[in-house]
């Protein structure tokens, strides 16, 4: 459900996520599969957020 949203809503946009604390990832979605976000930060440099460790994420 909560890739269903994120592929509707934010795929090929600019997002930031919250996953509490200090943990703050900003980048352009690039992917949403497998329970994983990936978010493209720097031209080339990707990370991989678990699906179940968003609290927020907003574009």
């Amino acid at each position: 459900m909560m890739e269903e949203f994120i592929v509707q809503d934010f795929l090929g946009k600019v997002a930031t996520i919250y996953c509490g604390g200090i943990a703050t990832f900003k980048g352009k979605v690039k992917e949403c599969e497998n329970g994983f976000v990936q978010l493209e930060i720097i031209q080339g440099r990707y990370t991989s957020i678990a699906i179940d460790k968003i609290i927020t994420i907003t574009a």
